[in-house]
């Protein structure tokens, strides 16, 4: 019999079917980081509220389905989750591998999406947005978020790392009917999430969801001078297709941009 989960924990049951670990310990702020919602306040209250293994509750099959049971709680501090079976597990695991998610962006990600994008200009030396320039309320991300989601020619992915929120990417299309087949994106990942794959995958379920919508192109522009960037974007699919002289000033100092684009066949 297939289980119908809420939809809010399926973000969850999609970590837990991508863990390998026979031991995996997340925060309550972690797991509410994975399902881009708050858990409910039972959850906070009960350490019974994790410990359920039978209807009418269905959560617990956020992991139980992927072979997971809780083994401890710390009333609103952290869950560890073991495997039922460690047979299951690849034998060599010592609850340290990384566990990647993407998904789309839900209202409840406002604030920790903020405070993602500027830790990541904070970081970086061509994001658009320097240190500290970036102004924009949790109010006003969490209704851009929801007015995406209901337009359908825009969405913002993102990459959670082990419970915590590390990149970004935005696909921003287009009303106008003449433009509804192509999309830019502005992507984003912290310095200790680099050199993961992460960008690489973000960038594949922006096609696919690209796809999805009738865009059969993707476009952006990369700093002249970002060469890790641009080679990601070249092992990706994108063509160069021209430049834009002194589009930025960093520093005090001009820089030239670079248009790219991939055509999605």
């Amino acid at each position: 019999m297939t289980i119908i989960l809420e939809k809010k924990y399926i973000p969850l049951a999609d970590y837990f079917a991508s863990a390998s670990s026979q031991k995996i310990t997340l925060s309550f702020t972690e797991i509410e980081q994975i399902m881009g919602q708050q858990l409910p306040n039972a959850a906070y209250l009960n350490k019974s509220w994790w410990k359920k293994t039978k209807p009418p509750a269905k959560h617990f099959h956020a992991w139980m389905d992927a072979g997971y049971y809780v083994s401890d709680v710390m009333t609103n501090r952290f869950v560890t989750f073991e495997r039922i079976n460690p047979a299951e597990g690849d034998g060599s695991s010592s609850g340290n591998e990384d566990v990647l998610l993407i998904r789309q962006a839900e209202h409840g990600d406002a604030r920790s999406l903020i405070a993602l994008q500027k830790l990541v200009e904070g970081e970086s030396e061509y994001m658009l947005y320097g240190k500290d320039e970036r102004i924009q309320s949790t109010q006003s991300m969490r209704k851009q978020i929801i007015e995406w989601k209901q337009q359908g020619h825009s969405t913002i992915f993102i990459a959670i790392l082990n419970g915590e929120h590390v990149g970004y990417l935005m696909v921003i299309g287009n009303t106008a009917a003449r433009a509804a087949h192509r999309a830019a994106i502005v992507l984003g990942i912290q310095k200790s999430a680099q050199n993961k794959g992460l960008a690489t995958s973000l960038l594949e379920k922006a096609e696919n969801w690209a796809k999805s919508k009738g865009v059969n192109r993707l476009e952006l522009t990369v700093v002249e001078e970002n060469n890790a960037a641009r080679k990601l974007y070249e092992k990706s699919g994108y063509k160069e297709e021209g430049i834009r002289e002194k589009a930025l000033m960093i520093g005090g100092k001009p820089y030239n941009e670079i248009y790219m684009a991939k055509f999605l066949d």
